[in-house]
């Protein structure tokens, strides 16, 4: 069985000494070089194999990808280089998922590298594929060879894609942008939906939290929902006539509680992460049994991480916490998908805050 006590995290910039502690998990003694602003190497005080088994009992939320790192090369900055990451990678290949298709994912650390990506992506998978046998998928691998490249060491390790926590390199989940959309907050959503697995529900409407512009409800509506908007600014014309969304220019607050019921509440509302939580808590009693929920949780500058999992832990009196994360897409927050748990909560008045 192939090995190892290092990992590469990677994490938003500002948030990497927050990932790093989630590695931690209150460890000491664990050695960090960080490679780049958003990467660093992390020694474990376990072999991976125990330590995937510690992180999964508390799933973490800063962290965007973790690649290990089977293999380290020296580089020398001539030709020879892609030869002997060549080498490696045919190495480490009989380590991959056995018949399931694999890609491989390079990032560069540094841009002086010499070689580039798609040279050394090109390389190594065909001759992966050739030599194991094995389908070459880079939309959608279930195996992955990860390389990472600074100016003289590369970093090689295989896994399979649940365990790096993005099927996309480093957790950089890009979209093209479509005809229609309305806002980049979209990307938020389909980034969430697509790490998630979210079903939307195929009956019921949706409650959209601070809607304006409608980016969101543009979602839901493609999903085939309807949609109750709430915002006092104005919605993108394009929704202005779609019998599918009612747009009440209130307050979410002021509309909460509501006789209404929702298979699906949304919520992107520029408010403290905090009073956020605290709205979702009220929204539940208007979410049905088993209802699904989406809610960014804005982070301030300072201590955003411990105000993120304060955060998580009110959602946790009235909802299950399918995934918290914070995605690419998100700047300075985290994106959170619910399911209300089964009980009925009676409204519950928020605490000073702290």
């Amino acid at each position: 069985m192939l090995d190892t006590y290092r990992v590469l995290i990677s994490a938003a910039p500002e948030m990497l000494e927050a990932a790093i502690e989630e590695i931690r998990f209150g460890k000491f003694g664990i050695a960090v070089q960080r490679l780049a602003p958003e990467v660093a190497l992390v020694e474990l005080e376990q072999p991976l194999a125990e330590w995937q088994a510690t992180l999964a009992k508390r799933p973490a939320v800063f962290i965007r990808h973790i690649a290990p790192v089977h293999r380290e090369v020296v580089l020398e900055g001539t030709p020879d280089d892609l030869e002997r990451l060549t080498q490696v990678a045919l190495n480490l290949a009989p380590h991959l998922p056995a018949r399931k298709p694999f890609a491989v994912q390079t990032r560069l650390l540094d841009e002086h590298v010499k070689l580039t990506r798609f040279e050394i992506n090109q390389a190594l998978a065909e001759a992966v594929s050739q030599v194991s046998g094995l389908p070459l998928d880079v939309r959608n691998p279930q195996g992955v060879l990860s390389v990472a490249l600074s100016m003289d060491r590369a970093y090689l390790g295989v896994s399979s894609v649940e365990f790096n926590r993005s099927a996309w390199a480093g957790g950089a989940h890009r979209f093209a942008r479509e005809q229609g959309q309305l806002s980049r907050a979209e990307f938020k959503l389909l980034e969430a939906q697509a790490l998630f697995n979210i079903d939307w529900p195929d009956h019921g409407q949706a409650l959209d939290l601070g809607a304006a512009p409608g980016g969101w409800t543009r979602i839901l509506r493609r999903a085939g929902l309807p949609v109750v908007a709430i915002d006092p600014a104005d919605l993108h014309p394009s929704l202005r006539y779609d019998q599918g969304v009612r747009h009440l220019q209130t307050l979410a607050q002021r509309f909460l509680p509501t006789q209404e019921r929702f298979t699906v509440i949304v919520n992107d509302m520029r408010i403290d992460a905090r009073d956020s939580a605290w709205l979702m808590v009220d929204a539940a009693n208007a979410l049905t049994n088993d209802g699904l929920a989406v809610v960014t949780l804005k982070l301030p500058h300072e201590h955003s991480a411990q105000i993120a999992y304060h955060s998580l832990s009110i959602l946790r009196t009235a909802y299950w916490v399918i995934g918290a994360r914070q995605l690419f897409h998100n700047r300075s927050e985290v994106t959170a998908v619910l399911r209300k748990k089964h009980e009925k909560r009676p409204k519950v008045d928020q605490p000073p805050r702290d």
